[in-house]
């Protein structure tokens, strides 16, 4: 998942960090900025993090004192805290993070099940989960699907997932999806002229044709399933019915001796 330029290999999530400074890059950043801010900032807790994009802020909207973005290349300058770290090898404590955001995280990912497999690892009972990805389906995925034409996103379609697909990932390690949504309903085009001038797709797309966005938001909270204790009812001891003859028989003769 290396793309070559300029004769230097690098990871894809770096292609695409340098996308987002192009005018589609910008148009798709702008709303996922929007869609984060509004999914992370109720989410209270400790500790959050965001893997990937260090010079995006997906976090800025949260209130969560201890924020670090998890980057494969440290950006000189930064106004926050970064880690050098790999997404499938994130250094972080079991069961530490109560709040994750992947910004095209999983479709950049050399292998995206132990990407998923360690977001559960780090999050909390009832932490949450952000993702955004490009969606194959819409009009931007099937521009790269067509022969002879330029891709618009620097995401091979074959690599993009799916929310159909994400969903069933998420049922197989107990996550649960609360909120998504799609967006981006812009014509295919490299010109910021032309993409402003489809903006009026934007209501008619979320309303008519949702899930052609070119782009989805998701929102998942980690599940745990509390444990049942099983086991024998207790009960209460009765006393045998022989002890309780003898019993009152000894008081009956007591009380005999006593009028005698």
């Amino acid at each position: 998942m290396e793309k070559a330029r300029n004769g230097v290999e690098q990871p894809l999530i770096l292609e695409l960090e340098e996308w987002l400074d192009t005018p589609q890059g910008r148009y798709v950043a702008r709303w996922e900025q929007a869609q984060f801010s509004g999914m992370v900032a109720n989410v209270f807790g400790y500790h959050a993090i965001q893997i990937g994009l260090p010079h995006w802020d997906f976090l800025e909207a949260n209130r969560i004192p201890h924020q670090v973005c998890a980057t494969l290349e440290l950006v000189e300058g930064a106004s926050r805290r970064l880690v050098l770290a790999e997404p499938e090898a994130l250094p972080f404590d079991t069961q530490s993070i109560d709040l994750l955001v992947l910004p095209h995280g999983l479709e950049c990912a050399t292998d995206p099940h132990q990407v998923l497999r360690e977001i559960d690892r780090v999050l909390v009972p009832e932490g949450r989960v952000v993702i955004s990805g490009f969606n194959p389906w819409s009009l931007w995925g099937a521009r790269g699907r067509l022969p002879g034409l330029e891709p618009l996103v620097p995401v091979p379609a074959p690599l993009q997932v799916s929310l159909p697909r994400l969903k069933d990932w998420f049922k197989l390690l107990s996550f649960e999806m609360d909120r998504g949504r799609f967006g981006c309903y812009a014509m295919p085009s490299f010109s910021d002229v032309w993409l402003k001038r489809w903006s009026f797709m934007e209501k008619a797309g979320d309303r008519w044709w949702p899930i052609c966005g070119a782009v989805y938001m998701v929102s998942a909270v980690k599940r745990v399933a509390r444990p049942t204790l099983v086991g024998p009812a207790w009960r209460h001891r009765r006393k045998p019915a022989r002890r309780r003859a003898t019993v009152a028989a000894g008081r009956q003769f007591n009380t005999n001796s006593g009028e005698s």
